[in-house]
């Protein structure tokens, strides 16, 4: 099941293409089958109307030939607009022939004759764009918008890329995207993502596993289900999982309730270590944590031999002894889930940081704290998910970069895009929630990178069931509904 969330770049989505093609899967016979399902999913969505299909000359072009030929056998009134003629011999060319109607030249006048009430399917351009749209092509999708025509995208709406999280200039917005076999990065990354619309994906006859192994996902419970720190019967709380929290200063110690709050809905344990000096506020707000006071590092070393897992960072401190608080973990057994002020206190030296980490271990980063560890480095690669995969590799443990596509990437290069979550995680307080979550999903035993994508996921899934207005506080609460929606499935 894992495969159905696997996200192909281009050339991995043309090499399963080549695959399919070497295992005796007629090219024309996909293309007929892309075709059925851009038409079949507009039939599923509208009632009948009319349609305008804009054809380009490739293959996304062909599978639109295809659909224009379905909808009008099914008694659908069709136009074509064709930006220019097929090869001859291609399926595409094959595809305009099958359809057999006129293919008035494509132009933003002529759409103005279709019906207010119609749709307009982009077969112009698919995932292999490589340059801005030509210029009668961007007018007529122009203006489709302008009359508010409802559009369906064939693959991804013309202008952007497949592999790209922005447009090429101009992309129209779509309202529904057919896409074929596997999504592609343009369909899970942030703004590309948005002009997608609702996407649905098309089962066409490409054999499961043909091509390269996918080494991204769509970030899923299919992904990291299986080693979920289920307890069983018979299991006591300390096999559940002992999950320490460093806490903050007297006057922060929020940010460190709401990690133990949220590991406790998943640790069998939880302690909360503080200084002396704030441990009275902490005793006041605590119930089934455990608090325990540290003067030094070197006592708080001691204290986390006996733990599992360790969340350091929320609301910790900028300053010395946090940095020694961290040194002091990495050096005992406990997975660590490295957050806010335990990143930044490192923003100096990155390379002593990565020098304490390993496979075990999670960093949260958002983008201002990745750019402190990583000067530079979001700037200048081609997405966050490239961007994430070389700070794995140079940290040498999992990189959760937090965003509304939040990305979590292995030092080996796997990774998965979070789109399990919505704006209103913008919160003061999200983080620190987050940080609790996995932190207790690798104190009961999860592996690191799925310990990260889980709990990205189920943080995103507290937000989508919660709906507006939510805050920090109010994620915990939830958590057993999310939990419990998990066991279920």
């Amino acid at each position: 099941m894992a495969a159905d969330h696997a996200v192909l770049t281009v050339a991995e989505a043309y090499a399963a293409d080549r695959a399919a093609a070497a295992a005796g899967v007629e090219g024309y016979a996909l293309m007929r089958a892309a075709g059925l399902a851009v038409a079949r999913a507009a039939q599923h969505r509208w009632s009948r109307r009319e349609v305008v299909v804009l054809c380009g000359p490739g293959l996304n072009g062909g599978d639109g030939y295809v659909a224009a030929r379905v909808l009008r056998e099914d008694g659908w009134p069709v136009r074509v607009l064709a930006l220019a003629d097929p090869k001859d011999g291609t399926d595409a060319d094959r595809a305009r022939r099958d359809w057999g109607g006129p293919a008035e030249p494509l132009t933003a006048d002529a759409l103005l004759s279709s019906s207010a009430e119609g749709i307009v399917v982009d077969a112009l351009f698919g995932a292999g764009l490589a340059r801005p749209l030509p210029p009668e092509a961007e007018a007529v999708l122009r203006r489709a918008e302008a009359v508010g025509l409802p559009i369906v995208a064939v693959d991804l709406p013309s202008g952007l890329p497949g592999d790209a999280s922005e447009p090429l200039g101009y992309a129209p917005q779509a309202e529904l995207t057919v896409t074929f076999h596997r999504k592609k990065p343009a369909h899970v990354l942030l703004p590309a993502s948005l002009k997608c619309g609702e996407v649905v994906v098309a089962v066409i006859g490409v054999p499961d596993g043909a091509g390269p192994q996918p080494r991204l996902w769509e970030n899923h419970p299919d992904l990291w289900l299986d080693c979920y720190p289920w307890p069983r019967p018979g299991t006591h709380k300390h096999a559940r999982g002992r999950l320490g929290v460093v806490g903050g200063g007297r006057f922060e110690t929020g940010a460190a309730r709401l990690a133990v709050r949220a590991g406790l809905r998943i640790a069998g344990t939880v302690r909360l270590y503080a200084d002396p000096a704030a441990a009275d506020v902490y005793a006041a707000a605590l119930e089934a944590a455990m608090l325990k006071p540290f003067r030094s590092p070197e006592e708080l070393e001691g204290y986390a031999r006996e733990m599992d897992a360790f969340v350091i960072g929320p609301a910790a401190g900028v300053g010395d002894r946090t940095r020694a608080n961290v040194e002091a973990l990495a050096r005992t057994d406990a997975a660590l889930v490295l957050d806010a002020d335990a990143l930044t206190v490192f923003k100096d030296e990155p390379d002593a940081l990565f020098g304490l980490l390993d496979g075990r271990d999670v960093i949260t980063p958002h983008p201002g704290e990745f750019e402190r560890l990583f000067p530079g480095l979001l700037k200048a690669s081609p997405d966050r998910i490239a961007a994430a995969r070389e700070a794995a590799r140079s940290a040498g443990c999992v990189v959760l970069l937090k965003g509304g596509d939040t990305v979590i990437a292995a030092p080996g290069g796997r990774a998965v895009v979070n789109t399990r979550s919505t704006p209103w995680l913008a919160t003061a307080g999200s983080g620190d929630t987050l940080a609790g979550i996995v932190g207790g999903l690798l104190s009961g035993g999860m592996p690191a990178f799925e310990a990260a994508s889980a709990g990205a996921w189920m943080h995103g899934d507290c937000a989508v069931r919660f709906g507006p207005a939510l805050t920090a506080e109010d994620m915990p609460d939830l958590l057993p509904e999310v939990v419990g929606g998990l066991q279920g499935r």
